[in-house]
């Protein structure tokens, strides 16, 4: 419990754009949404990536990408 104390993850949102496609559930626009991760121990930077989320504008659902 205590290690969770200091650990820390921070997500700050980069930009936002329509993605192709609809969503399979609802039927709804999907947008693709870039996503900085950092990851913090001790206040010393741990790890940092850039990732892009997709998500259904209308029911408001996180999509996977599957290849």
């Amino acid at each position: 419990m205590w290690f969770m104390c200091i650990c820390e993850n921070e997500e700050k949102e980069l930009g936002r754009q329509q993605a192709p496609g609809s969503c399979p559930y609802c039927g709804g626009k999907v947008e693709a949404m870039d996503v900085e991760i950092q990851w913090r121990l001790c206040f010393l930077p741990m790890c940092f990536k850039i990732k892009r989320k997709y998500f259904c504008t209308s029911c408001a659902r996180r999509l996977e990408l599957y290849y």
